[in-house]
């Protein structure tokens, strides 16, 4: 039976249900947790938090996969507490987001070293929590090609990952070559590898998410609802309608089975303000609907958000 890590204990595949891939229970920048023009107490963190995990189980939502990486905002204990209160599996992770995110303990490491952290978090725990990570996070430093530091760490992911069969998802999937000549070289199958945002609104058209798909790779389509309809969108949003035919595009040229989706949202964003009404749930509330409209089928829309994940997640080792 194929299973999965989550922050309460691991448990069969089949029990995730549907899966938002790629969420931030609260994400930030190094250091931003001591920038008090954004500061929230634990308690409003959580009054703002909770509500939206239980939409989400009431709409339907089984698992929230959080890609917050190490130096991001991590915190696997209140990650344990959302999860008991609300009845949502939280997934978390090991790994970076960048290598520009890294503190220098870690930026001076070796492959080696970064491989030996990774799997400790698989395979014992993260911390003290008691808790392992499911999934690994690797991403492109911003620039938009790998630096060095960056090359190392998903040389690491990929080491980890063949060894404990966790899987990796890419922040960004720019710089795709380089990637997947890394994780060839280490003999990880890349059907291991999510490439995260191929939809976002700055680099979608360098993402080559087809390209992607035939060699194996899955492929996110999971930063919907950053949109340039908002009333302050971000720098990455997107007109919604070019990233829903994005998607349907790439689905009717036979990915489907590649394909996963999400909407990369906060629930409580550190050291800044987050993007208003912006939640998990876009996924419920205008996606899936948004999918349907369109005339996709039931069983596509199960494929993309239960059963593609429920592969992707599974301990493959």
């Amino acid at each position: 039976m194929s299973k999965v890590n989550t922050v309460l204990g691991t448990i069969p595949a089949e029990e995730l249900g549907l899966v938002a891939i790629h969420e931030h229970i609260g994400y930030g920048m190094p250091g931003s947790e001591l920038d008090t023009k954004w500061w929230k107490t634990p308690e409003e963190r959580y009054a703002e938090t909770v509500p939206k995990l239980r939409a989400f189980h009431e709409y339907g939502g089984g698992t929230f996969v959080d890609a917050t990486g190490i130096c991001n905002g991590r915190d696997v204990d209140y990650y344990k507490s959302l999860s008991a209160k609300t009845g949502v599996h939280i997934v978390a992770c090991t790994g970076f987001v960048g290598g520009d995110t890294a503190l220098p303990h870690f930026a001076r490491a070796s492959v080696d070293y970064l491989a030996k952290v990774f799997i400790h978090e698989i395979t014992v725990g993260i911390g003290t929590t008691g808790s392992r990570a499911g999934v690994i996070k690797v991403g492109v430093s911003r620039g938009g090609r790998m630096t060095d530091l960056d090359k190392r760490i998903y040389r690491a992911a990929a080491r980890a990952s063949v060894q404990t069969g966790a899987p990796v998802l890419t922040h960004l999937a720019i710089d795709a070559e380089n990637a997947i000549a890394i994780f060839q070289e280490e003999g990880l199958p890349l059907d291991r590898v999510l490439f995260g945002h191929v939809d976002d609104g700055v680099n979608a058209e360098n993402t080559r998410d087809t390209w992607i798909a035939e060699q194996g790779g899955r492929v996110g389509f999971d930063t919907f609802g950053y949109e340039t309809e908002l009333e302050d969108p971000p720098f990455w949003a997107r007109p919604r309608q070019e990233r829903l035919d994005h998607f349907l595009r790439f689905l009717n040229a036979g990915h489907l089975d590649k394909a996963l989706a999400g909407a990369d949202a906060n629930c409580s964003p550190l050291g800044w303000a987050g993007v208003k009404g912006h939640t998990v749930n876009y996924i419920f509330e205008d996606l899936i609907p948004d999918l349907r409209k369109a005339g996709l089928e039931e069983d596509a829309i199960r494929t993309i958000f239960v059963d593609n994940p429920a592969a992707f997640l599974s301990l493959s080792a």
